[in-house]
């Protein structure tokens, strides 16, 4: 059996070869996106086109200022997109998805949640139906936006028993729904109805009885440089913080008069 010495000696050597652990990159600052076609809670900036504007890049500036990081609202392109930035790693955060069991796959999820949104179904006048339950849009022709996610149960219904196109922009959805190619939308209720008005589209209908309610979260990407527990802490507190504030109200309420003027 060798010495002790001697085998300390190895141990040295060793680790002299193999050379120091490499250090986990310095974590300097959080790059944020999410849905660009999403007002009241994000949309493009007109007069900065690499940015993102709204109640939720709102929200991650006075997120920022709580946690001592800085966070950068980017545009990177469509929802479908930012989904795919997110699951690579090469952004941090999406400041808006809704939970569900694919994307657990490749991001965290900060509570408490950002808001509650209503999913609704939406049609032009003199529709052929009435809304009031999932099984009435069996047989219809439905369209929604790529990659959005209605809640799990509804997801399930839709795929099984529903049709339902997907297109990239929510302005050409509801184009489809007023020009009757389609029977009915399904999306969120607030940025379809700022979307219309910016098209003019001023009568299509939103069945009373709402498709879901869903929460809406600040995400963290597995692949994140920054995706630590102690910044999953730090988040964590400040969004607790900021819901006690009713911070998103205030932000909700100055973004829908933004996106009036915009």
């Amino acid at each position: 059996m060798a010495s002790l010495p001697l085998m300390l000696a190895c141990v040295v050597a060793i680790g002299a070869a193999l050379g120091p652990a490499p250090a986990r990159a310095a974590c300097a600052k959080l790059i944020a996106s999410g849905n660009p076609e999403y007002p009241p809670y994000l949309w493009r900036d007109s007069s900065d086109g690499a940015h993102l504007v709204g109640a939720n890049a709102a929200l991650m500036r006075k997120l920022s200022e709580r946690i001592g990081l800085p966070i950068e609202m980017r545009y990177i392109g469509s929802w479908a997109r930012v989904q795919e930035e997110m699951r690579s790693g090469r952004i941090d955060l999406i400041a808006g998805a809704f939970l569900t069991r694919e994307r657990l796959d490749y991001m965290d999820y900060v509570h408490p949640i950002i808001a509650t949104t209503r999913s609704v179904v939406i049609t032009a006048p003199g529709a052929s139906f009435g809304y009031k339950e999932w099984s009435d849009l069996v047989g219809k022709k439905g369209v929604t936006v790529v990659n959005n996610s209605f809640g799990e149960a509804f997801d399930r219904f839709a795929e099984q028993s529903l049709t339902i196109e997907e297109v990239a922009k929510l302005d050409n959805a509801l184009q489809m729904v007023a020009h009757h190619r389609v029977d009915y939308l399904v999306y969120e209720d607030a940025p379809a109805r700022a979307f219309a008005a910016r098209l003019g589209i001023t009568d299509l209908k939103e069945a009373e009885n709402a498709i879901s309610n869903e929460d809406l979260y600040l995400t963290l990407s597995h692949k994140s440089a920054c995706n630590s527990g102690a910044l999953r802490g730090k988040l964590a507190k400040a969004m607790q913080d900021l819901a006690a504030e009713k911070t998103m109200d205030e932000l909700i309420a100055a973004a829908i008069k933004d996106w009036q003027l915009h």
